[in-house]
Parts: structure tokens; sequence; C-alpha cells
């Protein structure tokens, strides 16, 4: 049970893909920590505070807010958008953990190399220099691509998904699983944690294989559009697909390394899910069959 002395952790994002299920894990298991929330929007603020959990304003594009959010934190999750943003938000972040005496940053990542050339990635590379260099103990996550992006990103609207760069195989990570990895390092804290990387990438397989695996779980047939980066850049240009340039640019970017072999490393296994939690990590099929409802929904709606 908590106590007045037990660590305060400090989490963001938990209206978000990832933090939400982050904050399931602690509701789950509380353990002896305490909890505090940063969120951007008042609404949010006020109905956390009416669950009676610690809520604070907190707002990564406002450095005036990250001096009050992190007084006497002791564990801080960091949890940025895939945006140049990143960069500067994760250095005023940073300066204002070290100055409110943070202890730990365990910073969620990607699955990329230090001398990766895609853009995105890049500056998560950058990041994690910056939070090494603080003096302040860390602890680094990899997630590779997320299970959970087959009901956002290339849902399998109408019985089809695309991929963008051919068959090749790439690994995959359930968002439940680096949600159970980040609350137990954070339970944890740097004593177990410190100047680790951890890798989350626990099943690879080509969109073909999935489409097959979905057809399975599902009972109907659900087929995969094996698409090439120049389809993906010829959707940018027609305005087919609504996103930031800069964006379009590295997404692209990343889909020609993935199809000419520099990122071929993304279809490899390196799972240490096991390691942390004690459990295997979560097959894609166990995946899919939890969230069946959801995809056959989305394999019912007519394609767009």
């Amino acid at each position: 049970m908590a106590t007045n002395n037990s660590p305060l952790i400090f989490l963001m994002g938990v209206t978000g893909q990832t933090g939400r299920y982050i904050l399931e894990e602690f509701d789950k298991n509380p353990g002896d920590v305490r909890i505090r929330i940063g969120v951007r929007k008042q609404e949010d603020l006020e109905r956390f505070r009416a669950e009676g959990r610690d809520a604070v304003l907190f707002d990564l594009d406002d450095p005036r807010t990250l001096g009050p959010a992190l007084c006497g934190v002791d564990r801080l999750n960091i949890l940025t958008g895939y945006t140049i943003a990143m960069t500067h938000q994760t250095k005023w972040l940073v300066d204002a953990a070290r100055k409110a005496g943070v202890k730990h940053i365990v910073n969620q990542g990607v699955f990329a190399n230090d001398d990766c050339t895609d853009s995105k990635f890049s500056w998560f590379a950058l990041v994690e220099c910056y939070i090494e260099a603080s003096g302040i103990a860390w602890t680094h996550l990899h997630p590779n691509m997320f299970m959970d992006g087959m009901l956002n990103v290339s849902p399998p609207t109408g019985g089809s998904f695309p991929v963008f760069w051919g068959e090749q195989r790439v690994g995959y990570i359930a968002v439940t699983d680096i949600a159970a990895v980040t609350a137990k390092v954070l339970r944890d804290g740097p004593e177990r944690h410190a100047s680790k990387n951890y890798y989350l990438s626990t099943e690879t397989m080509t969109g073909p294989e999935l489409a097959t695996m979905l057809s399975e779980v599902l009972d109907r047939t659900i087929t995969c559009e094996v698409r090439h980066p120049a389809d993906m850049e010829a959707l940018f240009k027609a305005g087919g697909l609504k996103v930031e340039d800069w964006y379009a640019r590295s997404a692209v970017e990343f889909c020609t390394q993935l199809a000419d072999g520099r990122l071929g490393y993304f279809g490899t296994v390196r799972d240490d899910v096991s390691y942390l939690l004690g459990r295997p990590a979560t097959g894609f099929r166990e995946w899919a069959t939890t969230h069946k409802g959801e995809l056959q929904k989305l394999a019912d709606q007519p394609a767009g």
C-alpha cells in the first residue's frame, strides 16, 4: 500500500492510445507507489480529480506548466508524439525534471538503431542522448510496430488493408504489453532498470501473412494490398493522406528503407517482454482474437 513516502510517478498521455493502458496497469496493481497524472485539457483535469486522482495541468508546449507538475516527482514516464516538436518538448521536460529532483526517467522511443537515417527516428535518437546526458537515471523502451495500428492506422476496412513496403517482414508488439512493461519499470525504479534499453518486437509478419491470420480469426476473407513506397508518395501528393509535409516525407522514407533493406532489422524478433513480466508476450493471433469485434466492424464497413 502506498504511503506519503512512497515513490511518486508522473504519467502523461493517459487519454491516448498507450498512456491509458499504462494508467490501467497501475489501477489493476497499484503497488507501493503514488501516481500523478498530467493533462492538457481542463475538462480532463476536472474528470480525473473527481475520480479522486492526483491530477495537474501539464502541457509539453507550455514550459510554465512543467515545474508545478513535476514538483516532488520521483519517476517520470516520457511519452511524446511522433513530431519534430519532441526535440524541444523533451529538452524542456528533462531540464524541468533535473531541477525538480526526478530520479528516474522511463522514455518510450522507437525500434531503431543509433545510426538510423529516417528523420523521425533520428529525432528520437537525439532525445535519448539528451536524457542520458542529464545525469538522471534512465530507461529506454524500443517498441516495434503497434499491433493496435490495425484498428486505426491501417484498418481492414471493407476486408482489405494496405502495406507500403512490399512483402518485407516487420515486427509487432501489442500496446497492452508496452503499457505493462512501462508500469513494471516505473514500479521497480532505477535500482533495477537504470541505463537499460528494452526492445519490444515479439512477432514478425509480412502483409499477406497478416491477412491470412486475420482471415482465420474473423472467419472471412481479408486481403492485403501489397504496395510500395512510391504508391504512398503518390497518395500524399494527391491529397489522399492528410498529414503534415514533414511527416509525409518521413513516412515515405521509412517505407523506402524498409523495402530496400536498410531497416531490415524491423523484421526481427527482439523480445524483452518475458524477461520483465515473467510471461510470454501477446501474439498477433491472440491480439486479433481479443479485438475480434472491432476488427469485424471495420471489415464490414464499405471500402473508402
